[in-house]
């Protein structure tokens, strides 16, 4: 008996939408936003002033991935020292101290620098998603233009409330022009 291939549907990744302006797209963000999707993004040739809070994005969280690095240099720092001084290699001279808190401040900087900066690229590589080397919003014709003069909305197909029909007709309501369901 000979098997034959069924045709598979391509796998839909989401949908897209052109907006004429910074406006409209503000605006729309905000529909999308109070319809309650979460895996959605806004494309704009550059940044537009409040998009973020239309969006319901929250405060970043950088700001703690900073932190906790910082101490953690800071630590490793000052314990590396401090380890050294009082245990591995105890050394009095002149009648200092063996453990000179003081004299560990500059070292113990330095790394808390350090670590601060690698782990502020690694947290942005990572809350980022990056590298990403494809996108299905690439295959769209229309979305070349982003970074000339296109603002656009794309939606997930991996949203809890994404329906291809649904999610179209609010994107459509909202103003979007173009809209395409995009294939993964």
């Amino acid at each position: 008996m000979e098997k034959t291939a069924t045709p598979t549907q391509p796998k839909i990744f989401g949908i897209l939408a052109e907006f004429g302006s910074p406006n409209e797209v503000y605006k729309a963000a905000k529909k999308v936003r109070d319809q309650g999707y979460k895996k959605w993004d806004v494309h704009s040739p550059y940044p537009i002033h409040g998009i973020d809070s239309a969006m319901g994005i929250g405060d970043s969280k950088m700001g703690w991935i900073a932190l906790f690095s910082a101490f953690a240099g800071a630590f490793g720092g000052f314990s590396l020292q401090y380890w050294v001084s009082v245990y591995a290699q105890p050394v009095v001279i002149g009648g200092k101290p063996i453990n000179p808190y003081p004299a560990f401040i500059p070292v113990t900087f330095e790394p808390g620098v350090l670590f601060t900066a690698f782990g502020c690229i690694i947290g942005m590589l990572v809350l980022n998603g990056l590298p990403r080397l494809y996108h299905a919003t690439f295959k769209s014709k229309n979305f070349a233009r982003f970074s000339d003069d296109g603002f656009f909305i794309s939606i997930e197909a991996r949203d809890k409330r994404f329906n291809v029909s649904e999610t179209r007709k609010l994107l459509e309501d909202a103003g979007g022009r173009n809209i395409e369901v995009l294939e993964d």
